[in-house]
């Protein structure tokens, strides 16, 4: 709008006075100063509509000059025009319509005046255009550096904003991953204990008028198993600080696979038969796998005492140097309501999740003869694999490995329950295939 008036002021107001100062030349009537107002009006379209403008514009002018009237600022308009639509719009567009302009200023309208249309003037104009042209290139491809320039900045914002998005979504994901580790860990610590002292104080009520030193024993066997639930607690509680809120497996699990006799000590404690089979040759596992696997065996232990408690349990362990294969099978009733997957506990949803977690695989399902199997198998990774190929460990009698690393510790609270006697109700032989 202020280009339209301050081009409209110039051309009209400079206008007159060269019109008034050029001899043979039509004077200003109201066509005259209707066509000096029509150029900078069509301007105020310039960047919509550049090159329609641009057209437009050299219309008014040709219709002014081959009107009559006098040279003058008229041109204002027409430059203004034509450099935009250049800079704007199609060069293929624009620039033919050039010795159209020049053709005009050199032949018809220097003849209707009796003027010269040779000579220097019409080198000068010629010389003009090629300034107007290069001036409009410039322009052009400084805008073009801008546009370039401003579509960086804006890729670089939308890379920003995605990578911001991104590492938000992977912070959410982080840290649902995390409460699910914690619940999953809370889980595994305390289900297995507190389903040991939830049978050993139905054993220490029902014992304890007639045979209170039975009764003693099973209440000392609930306060060891609660003393190492809480440990595993507090054990729990400081791996999550140390980690700055993320849930790691422990670099030395209170219980490991390798060391199965201790790890089935409770259960057999409760009153539970657990047979034992070892397959494959023993040998170092990585923590991960190790804990990975006590716990689905603890968890599988756990699901017996609470779901067919009095059942005899067998567990079995096949080593492989790619993996491990565990099987926990009890002889429960068919209908037992450890029989579903699908129920609301989180025992063998969790225990899915650890072995997918590790790259393996988990199936929890009833047997068509009676009772539930559950079965995992836990893949080695293959740089573990080949650091401890023939790094085998002897196994005792027992079949158990016979090392540090795989026996991460001596066997706690159920095994000084069973020193000092299991109750009557729990006193049942312990057999090994």
């Amino acid at each position: 709008m202020v280009l339209t008036l301050v081009v409209t002021v110039i051309q009209v107001g400079a206008g007159h006075a060269a019109n008034a100062h050029q001899a043979d030349v039509r004077s200003l009537d109201g066509i005259g100063y209707a066509l000096l107002v029509a150029g900078p009006v069509l301007l105020l379209l310039r960047r919509r509509y550049p090159r329609s403008v641009f057209v437009a514009v050299l219309a008014v002018t040709a219709g002014y000059l081959l009107a009559g009237y006098g040279y003058g600022p008229i041109f204002v308009s027409l430059i203004i025009a034509f450099l935009t639509a250049a800079s704007r719009g199609s060069r293929w567009y624009t620039y033919p319509l050039v010795p159209l302009g020049y053709l005009l200023m050199v032949w018809p309208v220097p003849a209707l005046r009796g003027q010269d249309t040779g000579g220097w003037p019409v080198i000068g104009i010629l010389a003009w255009l090629f300034v107007l042209i290069g001036i409009a290139e410039g322009i052009r491809q400084r805008q073009a550096v801008l546009l370039a320039r401003s579509q960086r900045a804006e890729a670089a914002r939308r890379n920003a904003a995605a990578e911001r998005a991104r590492e938000l979504a992977e912070r959410e994901q982080r840290a649902d991953r995390e409460r699910l580790a914690i619940a999953r860990e809370l889980h595994d610590v305390l289900a297995h204990s507190l389903s040991l002292i939830n049978v050993q104080s139905s054993v220490a009520l029902e014992l304890f008028d007639r045979k209170p030193e039975q009764a003693a024993t099973a209440l000392s066997a609930i306060k060891e198993v609660s003393r190492d639930a809480l440990e595993e607690v507090h054990s729990l509680l400081r791996s999550i600080r140390a980690g700055a809120g993320t849930v790691a497996a422990p670099t030395s699990p209170a219980v490991g696979i390798g060391d199965l006799e201790s790890l089935l000590a409770p259960t057999r404690a409760a009153g539970t038969v657990v047979h034992t089979r070892i397959t494959g040759t023993p040998h170092r596992l990585p923590v991960v796998v190790d804990v990975a696997a006590a716990r689905i065996v603890q968890e599988s232990l756990t699901n017996v005492l609470r779901h067919a408690p009095g059942t005899e349990a067998t567990v079995a362990v096949d080593y492989s140097p790619t993996g491990l294969c565990i099987t926990v099978d009890n002889d429960g009733p068919p209908n037992s309501p450890q029989s579903s997957t699908t129920g609301g506990g989180n025992g063998i949803p969790g225990m899915i999740e650890r072995a997918h977690a590790l790259g393996g695989e988990l199936s929890a399902a009833a047997r068509t003869d009676g009772g539930f199997r559950v079965e995992a198998r836990l893949p080695i990774p293959a740089t573990a694999a080949a650091r401890e190929h023939g790094s085998t460990l002897p196994s005792t009698p027992s079949g158990r490995a016979n090392d540090a690393h795989l026996r991460t510790r001596p066997p706690r609270s159920a095994d000084r329950a069973n020193d000092a006697g299991t109750p009557e109700s729990a006193a049942e032989p312990r057999e090994r295939e």
